[in-house]
C-alpha cells in the first residue's frame, strides 16, 4: 500500500479516532485499558456486555447491552466505532472471536485489537508450542480478509501480577506454602506486562495520530502500527530476579522458602500430560515452561523489537509491581 497522508484525506477526515469498543472492559485486563483511555479525554469508550454481566464497569463509560449470539445486535452496537478492542478469556469458545470480528467489518469499523496480548507472533514455533499461534494468525487473516479493518496486534508477554499470584504452574511461586520452582537455572529472561502498563499502551497507542500530515511528517501514527505487533514491556527479567523482588516485598529470607529445579522440556511434557489427561491447569504449566525455554524466544526485547519508548511508556518499580501481585494472591481470579 503507497503512503497515506491526513492532507490528501477527504473533508470530514479525523486525524484521531476518538470511538472506542471494547469487549471486557471489566475484565482482568481490560478495566484496565478502560480506565487508561477515559483518562487521556480524548475517547469516548463504548462496553459491549452480556445481558446479565456481574462485572462492575468504570464511571464514564457507555454500555451498550448485546447478544453474542445475534449477529445484527453486534453489528448495530459498533456502529460509528473507530477501534474494537477484544479481550476474552483464552479458553473462550474458538468462534467468539470470529463473531465478533466479522460483526466488526460489517459495522464498518476501521481497526481492531485481537484478542493477543501474548508473545511474539514472529516465533512460530512457539506459537505452535503453546497451542495459541495457528489460532491468533487465523484471527489476523480473517481480520485482513474481509477487507474493512486493519488489525493492531498487542504484544505484551505474560501479564506479570496475575502471573506471579496465579499458582505455582505459572511464574513457579506457590505463596501460602512459600514454595517456588524454578525453570531450568532460573535465571532465563522473558518480557512481561503489568495491568497498569497495557492500559497505558493502548491508551498511548489510541492517542497517536491515524497518518503522517505529510512526507515530512515522522511522528508516530496509529497506521504505522497497520496489520501488525505493537511490543509493550514492564520488565525484561527471571524469575530469578522476581524471587529477590519477592524477597523484599514480603520481607522474607530465601531460607524461608522451598526452592526447586525442574527442566523446562521436562515441566512442558508433564503439563502436555496433565492437559491431555484433562486438567486444565495443565495448559498453564506447558505454556509457561515453554516460554521459560533458554531460547530467547520470549525476549522481544533482546531482538531490539519493543516500542516502549515510541509509546512514552514509563519505566516502572519492580517491587511495586510484585507487591501488587503478592496482594492478589487467593484473590478470584487468581486462585486456580
Amino acid at each position: 500500500m503507497s503512503a497515506q497522508y491526513a492532507k490528501d484525506q477527504p473533508s470530514g477526515f479525523s486525524n484521531h479516532v476518538s470511538n472506542v469498543a471494547i469487549v471486557g472492559a471489566g475484565g482482568t485486563v481490560g478495566k484496565y485499558m478502560t480506565e487508561a483511555l477515559l483518562k487521556t479525554g480524548k475517547h469516548k469508550v463504548t462496553a459491549l456486555t452480556r445481558e446479565g454481566s456481574p462485572n462492575k464497569l468504570p464511571e464514564g463509560i457507555v454500555v451498550k447491552k448485546v447478544n453474542y449470539d445475534n449477529t445484527s445486535s453486534l453489528i448495530e452496537a459498533l456502529k460509528g466505532q473507530d477501534v474494537f478492542i477484544i479481550t476474552m478469556n483464552v479458553l473462550a469458545p474458538v468462534d467468539s472471536e470470529k463473531k465478533l470480528i466479522e460483526a466488526a467489518a460489517e459495522a464498518g469499523v476501521p481497526w481492531i485489537l485481537p484478542n493477543e496480548w501474548s508473545t511474539d507472533p514472529t516465533q512460530v514455533q512457539l506459537g505452535a508450542d503453546t497451542y495459541l499461534g495457528d489460532g491468533r494468525q487465523q484471527t489476523r487473516e480473517l481480520v485482513v480478509s474481509l477487507g474493512k479493518s486493519a488489525y493492531l496486534s498487542m504484544i505484551s508477554s505474560f501479564w506479570y501480577e496475575f502471573s506471579l499470584a496465579g499458582s505455582e504452574n505459572c511464574f513457579g511461586f506457590d505463596f501460602p506454602k512459600k514454595k517456588v520452582t524454578f525453570y531450568d537455572d532460573g535465571k532465563t529472561a522473558i518480557n512481561t506486562s503489568t495491568f497498569l502498563q497495557c492500559g497505558r499502551a493502548v491508551a498511548a497507542l489510541l492517542s497517536l495520530k491515524v497518518l503522517p500530515e505529510d512526507e515530512n511528517d515522522k511522528s508516530p501514527t496509529i497506521s504505522q502500527f497497520r496489520n501488525g505487533p505493537v511490543y509493550l514491556s514492564s520488565f525484561n527479567i527471571s524469575q530469578k530476579d522476581m524471587f529477590e523482588s519477592v524477597l523484599r516485598v514480603t520481607g522474607t529470607t530465601e531460607q524461608d522458602w522451598t526452592v526447586r529445579y525442574q527442566d523446562s522440556h521436562e515441566r512442558y511434557k508433564e503439563g502436555q500430560e496433565r492437559m491431555n489427561g484433562g486438567d486444565r491447569a495443565g495448559f498453564a504449566q506447558l505454556l509457561y515452561a515453554r516460554v521459560f525455554y533458554p531460547t530467547d524466544e520470549a525476549n522481544y526485547e533482546r531482538r531490539g523489537l519493543l516500542h516502549n519508548e515510541i509509546l512514552g511508556l514509563p519505566k516502572e518499580d519492580l517491587d511495586e509491581a510484585t507487591k501488587r501481585g503478592v496482594e492478589m494472591v487467593g484473590q478470584p481470579p487468581y486462585n486456580p
